[in-house]
């Protein structure tokens, strides 16, 4: 059952996705911040947009933006050898590399899509010793300070799930990724496209996804049932979601992002939640 809970009023003016937003109220987390992007700004928001939320696995796509830079800076290869052998950068940043969730090897690469927390530490650890510096200082020199994301830190859990972070950062990244600046936009296009197509996989909490793509780094809407976006969000949705009760879309096809932040850990009420909302989001914005 959802209680009602005491939000702050939209900061800004389009009505509908305002609307859509409101009804967080009746979520049953004790505290939440939400915000509609678009590649300027956000469009809409509620709740206290400078409130510090654990971003659980939402902190990956912080890494994975920033080995895009390192790719394009030459630092990185996608295709040269990271984890285990016959792993790549490739494989380890589309959860393909063969590591478990919180264990070692299970399977050879590309045999299986398993979400692995293990895999984006090992990926953090190759970042660093190929950039000569810990993995933390270069996310913050790569995408951090180029975006201003002045109130986003990373502590315990480091880059896989480590990350705090507000709402007015992250509409400032979810911006980025609508609008690309620090990398190149063919960059992001191969990222949030389908890598090894075809492996199956579960999602956490939701469930086996046959099959489960992902892009480099970046979850992958496609046609997966059931989604943790909306029914009515594009294939091409891309993004991320995080145990903390986190998540953050981006939607091409009608070019805005929805960003959630909670202080309730991930559960069946964020899949009766989520869903709806995002929903009501991408009917409010197809009328603007």
């Amino acid at each position: 059952m959802l209680r009602p809970r005491t939000v702050i009023p939209s900061a800004t003016h389009d009505a509908r996705l305002a609307a859509a937003l409101w009804t967080t109220a009746r979520w049953k987390a004790p505290h939440v911040a939400a915000a509609v992007v678009g590649p300027a700004d956000a469009v809409a928001t509620v709740g206290p947009a400078a409130r510090p939320f654990p971003l659980a696995s939402v902190t990956k796509l912080f890494l994975a933006y920033a080995c895009l830079v390192a790719v394009e800076e030459g630092t990185l290869d996608l295709d040269g050898a990271a984890g285990q052998p016959g792993a790549t950068v490739r494989h380890l940043l589309a959860h393909a590399a063969g590591f478990g969730f919180d264990t070692g090897v299970l399977t050879q690469p590309g045999r299986k899509r398993i979400y692995s927390n293990t895999g984006f530490e090992a990926l953090a650890l190759h970042l660093g010793e190929r950039a000569g510096m810990d993995a933390v200082d270069y996310v913050t020199g790569a995408v951090f300070e180029p975006l201003g994301l002045s109130s986003t830190t990373i502590g315990a859990g480091g880059l896989a799930h480590g990350g705090t972070s507000t709402v007015a950062d992250m509409t400032r990244f979810a911006a980025e990724l609508l609008a690309p600046t620090v990398v190149d936009r063919s960059t992001l296009a191969e990222a949030t496209t389908v890598a090894f197509p075809g492996l199956d996989g579960a999602l956490p909490g939701i469930g086996t996804q046959r099959p489960n793509d992902w892009g480099l780094g970046f979850e992958l809407r496609d046609h997966k049932t059931p989604h943790w976006t909306g029914a009515t969000n594009s294939p091409e949705t891309f993004g991320h979601y995080g145990g903390a009760g986190t998540f953050l879309w981006v939607d091409p096809a009608i070019g805005c992002s929805l960003i959630v932040l909670t202080d309730h850990a991930f559960g069946p009420w964020a899949l009766e939640a989520w869903p709806p909302l995002s929903d009501a989001v991408v009917a409010a914005t197809r009328r603007r």
